[in-house]
């Protein structure tokens, strides 16, 4: 069992987690702003969603291949992730993990893939929304050899719970399909990529909702999510969305 407060990737591409001082905005005029607030949620390091996912699979999949890149091979790894008391976001999650590398034997540059596969439970509560929540994802990680200067992530991240916002409650399934997400080497900086979102749920406000988007990864810190055609900025350390 392994216990981080800060991953890696978090702490390389996306900023400190000690250096936030919120989530999303509490300013919801469009019928959309509420969806992205829980888009947001699914994928900031500070409520620990896909993308802390994405930094435990990338980070021990490369060291785990710089030991040993034995084809076949397959390990497994568990996960609490929580903040340090008193910080605004706070999270506490438990994830368990499986990866399988995936490689030619015969071949005499490695160039091998791995596949990881997780499930997860826990919650987070920030200052304009809270949720306790669980889920899973698949990714597959390309480019571990020592010759490729970037990383390769295809899958799929879901998350689903109950949410408390200042103005409403409810239930939601969030599903993230990652396409083609580029990180560099060694620093795993984001460099690319994009990805379809689903969110649906039940408001206690509004009733049924259900919501289709893409997230455009811009580099570094921020991405680019249209939502039902409303289109806002989502930086990924911070969980501030911003609607233009």
């Amino acid at each position: 069992m392994k216990t981080f407060r800060r991953s890696m990737l978090s702490l390389l591409v996306l900023g400190a987690l000690g250096c936030t001082k919120g989530t999303v905005n509490s300013n919801n005029t469009a019928p959309t702003d509420q969806a992205a607030d829980l888009v947001t949620t699914s994928l900031a390091v500070n409520t620990d969603g896909a993308f802390n996912t994405i930094s435990d699979v990338s980070v021990e999949a490369q060291v785990k291949v710089s030991i040993d890149t034995l084809c076949g091979t397959v390990w497994a790894d568990s996960i609490t992730r929580k903040t340090p008391t008193g910080q605004v976001p706070s999270y506490n999650y438990t994830a368990k993990y499986s990866y399988t590398l995936n490689c030619n034997p015969n071949s005499t540059t490695f160039s091998g893939s791995t596949t990881a596969i997780s499930s997860y439970s826990g919650s987070f509560t920030g200052p304009n929304l809270s949720s306790t929540n669980s889920g899973s994802s698949n990714f597959t990680l390309s480019g571990l050899g020592k010759s490729s200067t970037t990383l390769g992530l295809n899958g799929e991240y879901k998350r689903a719970g109950t949410y408390q916002s200042k103005t409403d409650s409810g239930s939601n399934t969030v599903d993230i399909v990652v396409t083609d997400l580029v990180l560099t080497k060694p620093q795993h900086i984001i460099k690319s990529g994009t990805a379809t979102i689903t969110v649906s749920g039940m408001s206690t406000k509004t009733g049924s909702f259900s919501y289709n988007g893409v997230l455009v990864f811009n580099g570094g810190n921020t991405a680019t999510l249209t939502l039902n055609g409303t289109v806002y900025t989502i930086d990924l350390s911070t969980g501030i969305k911003t609607r233009h």
